[in-house]
């Protein structure tokens, strides 16, 4: 009877976009590893055919067991990823996965499952108000725990992704200053990295007069406006620091190339530079299936993987590029809407954390191979080559599918 409720339940437009781009996806992997002797696209395959029992399995399993068992499964997950610093293999410098004979599994992409539906298990508690400091920290806690794991092995890019975890506690109460303060944090960074720290100091000063002076007057604190301008500049004076002792050489070259200070066309910037020229002779309409001269010559290196959409701009040109773009958007746009419409805290909350980590990895990605955003190795979802990153998505994504089917046994 719960299979049947299911099956006449379930959003099936939901599965049929992700449908549309799983196979979008092998295409241009199978475009994309032609020529290349390590069967990648068939490899891609079978990982495809193993998310058929993966979904049913997902979907056979009671949805109330996810919202039980979030806080087991959360914690599995942090024991997984801690488990990698002792049993971990490295691959090009990155400790990210478990070796098991030639198959290797990257416990990082289902951690944001679990993450997910640890912080959706935290918020549906109705004692939890996020007006309150401690309920704050607790929530930042669940975010920042996966992540002071993952960035050691190092891994930026997956790091990189609990940032939308923040957009999803704004959404359930958390207040704006922490969203303004990252944003503002971010952008002071990259202007210290393009102009003197005294020039970028000197613009904040101007900011905060104008805030001064444009606010009302009994809003109007002297104290506070010093505190912040102390603030600023101390950080301001520690960016170049950070730059160049806490980032790695790669991750320097890369925001200097990016920034414009650096031109490597044929070193570190190589990738981005290929991945430009791929989309670029695309045209409207691409060169045609199986056609792509930059893709069918090597010119991109991790062409299958990170760098997916350069096949996508190169064959099937603007038009192509523009149909692949507007399934993604009309994914995360559903999902937002089934998210709205829950009758469960837990069930919404999550919705809006899988709708959240789709679209990042979707907006990073793309941003990435056009040259608008540093190379950190983010998989664009459903496309990227990749057991773990196709099944973690997967999962993500049918979890909530579950909830919201089940939502008409919910009152």
């Amino acid at each position: 009877m719960k299979n049947q409720s299911v099956k006449n339940n379930i959003d099936w437009i939901s599965v049929f976009i992700y449908i549309a781009l799983v196979t979008l996806g092998w295409l241009n992997i199978y475009s994309s590893s032609l020529l290349s002797t390590d069967g990648t696209y068939q490899k891609q395959l079978i990982f495809i055919g193993c998310t058929i029992p993966l979904i049913f399995v997902v979907l056979f399993v009671d949805g109330k067991f996810y919202e039980k068992y979030a806080s087991i499964i959360f914690v599995v997950s942090l024991v997984s990823l801690a488990g990698l610093f002792l049993f971990g293999k490295t691959i090009a410098g990155q400790r990210c996965w478990y070796a098991i004979g030639s198959f290797t599994l990257q416990p990082s992409e289902f951690a944001k499952a679990a993450t997910s539906l640890a912080l959706a298990k935290y918020l549906s508690d109705t004692q939890i108000n996020l007006k309150e400091t401690n309920r704050q920290l607790q929530a930042l806690a669940i975010v920042f725990l996966p992540v002071m794991l993952i960035l050691p092995q190092p891994d930026p890019g997956s790091a990189l992704i609990y940032s939308v975890f923040i957009l999803v506690l704004f959404r359930e109460g958390l207040p704006s200053w922490y969203v303004w303060t990252g944003f503002i944090t971010i952008l002071l960074f990259v202007l210290t990295l393009i102009l003197e720290p005294y020039v970028v100091i000197l613009i904040a000063l101007g900011v905060l007069i104008i805030i001064h002076f444009k606010g009302r007057a009994v809003d109007r604190n002297v104290l506070l406006s010093a505190i912040l301008l102390a603030l600023i500049s101390g950080f301001v004076l520690s960016v170049d620091y950070v730059f160049d002792n806490v980032f790695k050489q790669h991750h320097r070259d890369r925001f200097n190339i990016l920034l414009g200070k650096t031109v490597d066309m044929k070193g570190i910037g190589y990738n981005t530079n290929q991945s430009e020229i791929a989309i670029g002779s695309g045209g409207w309409i691409g060169k045609g299936f199986l056609e792509g001269t930059q893709t069918k010559g090597g010119f991109v290196p991790e062409q299958h993987t990170d760098y997916i959409f350069t096949t996508v701009g190169e064959e099937w040109g603007f038009a192509g590029s523009l149909v692949v773009i507007l399934l993604f958007t009309g994914l995360f746009l559903r999902v937002i809407y089934l998210a709205e419409r829950q009758k469960t805290k837990f069930s919404r909350v999550y919705g809006y954390c899988v709708a959240g980590i789709l679209f990042i990895h979707f907006f990073v990605n793309i941003a990435m191979v056009i040259g608008i955003f540093p190379t950190i190795g983010v998989p664009l979802p459903f496309f990227s080559y990749g057991g773990s990153g196709l099944w973690g998505f997967t999962i993500l994504l049918f979890i909530f599918l579950k909830m919201d089917a089940n939502k008409v046994n919910e009152w």
